[in-house]
């Protein structure tokens, strides 16, 4: 009795020390990022702004998530899918229209995708049944809304966060979970690095390189190459536009090569590729250890995977009010509620998604 008493009291307390932990190295992270871009610059030239940028979003996101998420678990994801939502269909720059293939159609999908799995972490943070479902249908009407905008990578993602998050409701342990995202991420980057390589089948890159478009590709190669003459520090963040040949060839394009493992490779080097991993890593992580249900943990994770994905063939990242709705979603989600503002029971879980437990940790 006595030891189950200690476990007890000890279990919420270790908790926290790991989420310390877990938080610490996410802000070493996001310091490496930022000095690395430093770093670079002053190697090559070029441009830091982009990621000390982005960098600030994220960390600003993700605090002001754990803010909101512990004393909002409910409302605030709602108000920030509504938020989203607002933004992608309204922000002239996040036109979704066949003239931005290669512009800010990644950065809309992004947030519409963001929005649904906020939308759906809601859901199942929410305390009845009527509002679970209202919940759910806001986040099918972000993806009906996606697919009227016409972005089929935008409805997708919705699509698939919601079946994601629907079927959390099976799923017992959610490492296995976020084990398969992290997965999925790893292949769709592989599937990029073989198309910018063309060491797939003939008739495989012509049925790719249709759908990617042959300009996208074109610029995938050209960062590879960079990223192969500059391994370790690349040319410099923000010059891709200035040595791309594809970029010189074509008037259209935004100096950009549509891929964020590839514009790290070739503007930082494989030392930002493994930093942008990390960073991934550590937010899976992060979700690991949440206090809040396996349920909204893996609908969080799911919407970030998805994004990752149209950030794989896009310029998701590269926009500010993408990246720090990325880190608001996971601040969120990894934000432990307050007594007065707990979840539904019936949502509530540990890292082990155990119905009705208070979250306890290995």
């Amino acid at each position: 009795m006595g030891s189950t008493g200690t476990a007890a009291t000890a279990g919420p307390a270790g908790g926290r020390e790991r989420r310390g932990a877990s938080d610490a190295v996410g802000v070493a992270l996001l310091g490496a990022c930022a000095a690395w871009a430093l770093i670079t610059a002053g190697v090559h030239g070029g441009t830091p702004e982009g990621m000390l940028l982005a960098v600030l979003a994220v960390a600003a996101g993700y605090a002001g998530g754990r803010i909101c998420g512990a004393l909002l678990p409910v409302a605030a994801p709602c108000a920030g899918a509504l938020a989203g939502l607002t933004l992608a269909v309204t922000a002239p720059r996040l036109t979704l229209g066949p003239a931005s293939l290669l512009g800010h159609a990644g950065a809309a999908a992004g947030l519409l995708i963001l929005s649904a799995g906020a939308a759906c972490c809601a859901a199942w943070a929410a305390r009845t049944p009527a509002s679970r479902v209202a919940l759910r249908v806001l986040a099918a009407g972000i993806a009906a809304v996606s697919a009227a905008l016409g972005s089929p990578a935008a409805f997708a993602g919705c699509a698939l966060v919601l079946l994601c998050s629907l079927a959390a409701a099976h799923v017992r342990r959610r490492a296995l979970g976020l084990a398969g995202l992290a997965a999925v991420t790893a292949l769709l980057t592989g599937v990029s690095l073989t198309v910018a390589e063309d060491v797939l089948p003939d008739g495989l890159t012509a049925s790719l390189e249709g759908r990617l478009g042959r300009q996208r590709v074109l610029l995938w190669r050209d960062a590879l190459g960079l990223a192969a003459r500059e391994p370790v520090l690349g040319v410099g963040p923000g010059r891709f536009g200035e040595v791309s040949p594809a970029v010189a060839r074509n008037l259209l394009a935004d100096g950009k090569p549509h891929s964020a493992p590839l514009q790290q490779a070739s503007e930082q080097g494989l030392v930002g590729v493994a930093l942008l991993a990390a960073v991934f890593c550590w937010l899976l992580y992060a979700l690991w250890r949440s206090p809040r249900s396996a349920q909204v943990v893996l609908s969080a994770g799911a919407a970030l995977t998805a994004l990752t994905a149209v950030a794989t063939v896009g310029n998701a990242l590269s926009v500010t009010s993408v990246t720090a709705a990325a880190g608001l979603l996971a601040g969120i989600a990894t934000a432990r509620p307050l007594p007065d503002g707990s979840e539904h029971p019936g949502g509530s879980g540990g890292a082990d998604g155990a119905v009705g437990v208070r979250p306890t940790f290995p």
